[in-house]
């Protein structure tokens, strides 16, 4: 799962943590003297502090960015120390906007400014404390942790080779050997225990830069990033996975049936699926195990995959395919410079951050993707989601600093995703891929295939917070981390380990997003969105046909209408963006109903007299 920002921090802008106690214009200053001569603020007093917040933020945005960017490229321990240090003067002075922007809250302010004034409070991922030597230490654990993840490897005992991440995953992709299987999964969930005194020591001290802004804890500080009650949110986002979860039920009895099948008794008749047979590191995406579930004679006929290499197109190639696609929209062409300063490969010379990311690194037109590609068809969708980010960025890179976000952080993870609902075979035919679209008796194959992954993902997207949300507020202690990791894994996904984790583990830590402190339920926010996304502009384009063969490539009236959200940014409360495209004000997941609603069926039928649930 990608990321279009490096790691938490001040959320309009892709940085970290931090501090710093910045110097002010001379507007800054005057008002800084009104301030402590205990004057009610002025109309005049707002603006020119909202100016100078918009413009410091931008210049240590860049900063900050710049030096992530070789951190995430070049890991050494020179510029995880550069990188922290850059953070820290972005992240404080986030802090200290965000704690001054209180003073203006009985003012009567123009709409564009009110909104401006509460996205200054409400931008932080990671508040660092007002301690210089705690934030100091905050932004230096938070530099170290990602690290520590990009590092990671598993050495086999009595082979000479360790296994990076990327080799670990292609094992898990596909081996058919469970003892192989379980031994990489258990290798690579031995680099997070040494994280773990050092992730105890980040959620005291994130939790104390929260407080000092008012909030209860620092996953309170998140939830109320949602133009709702943090209350509400956690209501709509449960609201959401009660519309999904028959569908998911009916998808995790279909695939341990035919797992058990496979692997025998280590994969029960009722409980959870063994975590290691799912063919991914976090059970997160079940796609690589589509050739053990596929439906009888329900082969596509292609494997895009196999067809991408039979063809030799390399990984920039791979990443032009993406750019016609948005092209094809009515969008602008990926600047020169995205191509020139862009990491498409995993260099053989040193240590990278390869977990994929987009980024605007000065806030205005300096695109870039950092991927280690293979050449694969998940890779080749990934892409799409990343320019997703890069088309997003620049579409509302004219408004103001403060409004340079997508709506909320879930429009920003489904547009990507929403391009590569529309990579149908149709498509694939158009681009040149594919000589012939396949009958579509052959659906169930193909939709079978999307479910692993999107449908698969439902319940990973919500736990990883669920998880968070519990350690921060203090339901969760240093003590029982792994034993309520596991109990949410069971509860939401269906999975479980082969053999019990006890608190020697940090398994947590082995998903990059929790020691990057990357807020993870954008992700399943994301999932719901890009259907409903995809409905809204296939109806635009003119499909009359079922949801999951149109593609909406080449339509300029779709372009259109989606670039009309995406230019909105974060001016607007996400329901006004989502209503700009969709038609709706409320996010909906029965779009996601409707495109698998064949399967649905189909599985249904297959999984008759077979016990559902665990």
């Amino acid at each position: 799962m990608s990321v279009w920002f490096r790691r938490g921090g001040f959320r309009l802008l892709p940085a970290a943590a931090g501090a710093l106690l910045f110097s002010f214009t001379a507007a800054a200053a005057e008002m800084a003297k009104r301030t402590s001569a205990g004057k009610p603020p002025a109309l005049a007093e707002a603006k020119a502090f909202v100016e100078e917040a918009e413009a410091r933020i931008l210049k240590l945005g860049e900063a900050a960015n710049r030096a992530g960017w070789v951190q995430s490229t070049y890991i050494t321990q020179d510029t995880e120390i550069l990188a922290a240090k850059a953070n820290e003067e972005l992240i404080n002075a986030g802090v200290e906007y965000a704690k001054k922007a209180t003073r203006y809250d009985r003012l009567k302010l123009p709409p564009d400014l009110a909104r401006k004034m509460r996205l200054l409070k409400l931008g932080l991922t990671l508040a660092a404390p007002a301690n210089p030597k705690e934030s100091e230490e905050l932004t230096r654990i938070a530099a170290s942790l990602e690290s520590a993840y990009g590092k990671g490897k598993y050495c086999p005992e009595g082979k000479e080779k360790c296994l990076d991440i990327g080799e670990i995953t292609k094992i898990m992709a596909e081996s058919r050997d469970p003892n192989e299987l379980l031994d990489v999964w258990q290798g690579w969930h031995t680099v997070s225990p040494p994280m773990r005194p050092e992730y105890e020591r980040f959620v005291a001290l994130a939790n104390k830069g929260a407080r000092e802004l008012g909030f209860a804890d620092t996953g309170a500080m998140w939830r109320s990033k949602y133009d709702l009650p943090p209350g509400d949110f956690t209501k709509e986002v449960d609201r959401l996975w009660e519309q999904v979860k028959p569908l998911y039920l009916s998808l995790h009895t279909y695939v341990r049936g035919r797992l058990r099948e496979k692997y025998g008794d280590a994969v029960p008749e009722r409980g959870p699926i063994p975590a290691h047979l799912l063919g991914n590191i976090w059970a997160q995406d079940w796609s690589n195990v589509y050739d053990l579930v596929a439906p009888k004679e329900a082969d596509p006929g292609y494997d895009l995959t196999q067809i991408l290499k039979a063809k030799k197109i390399d990984e920039k190639e791979m990443v032009r395919y993406g750019e016609r696609f948005f092209v094809s929209l009515g969008f602008d062409p990926l600047p020169k410079t995205f191509w020139e300063r862009s990491l498409f490969t995993k260099p053989r010379d040193r240590d990278v951050v390869c977990h994929a990311s987009a980024w605007d690194v000065d806030n205005v037109a300096d695109l870039r993707i950092k991927m280690c590609i293979d050449i694969t068809a998940e890779d080749f969708t990934t892409i799409h989601h990343e320019l997703g980010h890069n088309i997003y960025q620049r579409a509302y890179n004219t408004r103001p600093v403060l409004f340079r976000d997508s709506a909320n952080d879930g429009f920003h993870e489904a547009v990507g995703d929403t391009i590569a609902l529309s990579i149908t075979p149709e498509y694939l035919v158009e681009v040149g891929l594919l000589e012939k679209a396949p009958d579509p008796s052959k659906d169930i194959g193909l939709l079978l295939s999307s479910a692993l992954d999107k449908v698969a993902f439902l319940p990973f997207g919500l736990l990883i917070d669920q998880w968070r949300w519990k350690v921060f507020s203090g339901e969760v202690t240093p003590g029982n981390y792994n034993q309520a990791w596991w109990e949410l894994r069971r509860e939401y996904q269906g999975v479980a380990p082969q053999e019990p984790r006890g608190e020697s583990f940090f398994d947590p830590g082995a998903k990059y997003h929790v020691p990057a402190n990357v807020p993870y339920t954008r992700y399943f926010l994301a999932r719901i969105l890009q259907f409903q996304f995809h409905r809204a502009l296939a109806s635009t384009a003119g499909c009359a046909g079922p949801l999951h063969r149109c593609s909406i490539y080449a339509d300029k009236e779709a372009g259109k209408k989606l670039d009309a959200m995406l230019r909105l940014g974060i001016s607007r409360p996400w329901p006004d963006a989502l209503e700009a495209l969709s038609g709706q004000r409320q996010m909906d997941a029965t779009a996601i109903l409707d495109y698998f609603a064949p399967l649905q069926k189909w599985l249904d039928e297959q999984n008759k007299g077979t016990p559902a649930g665990w």
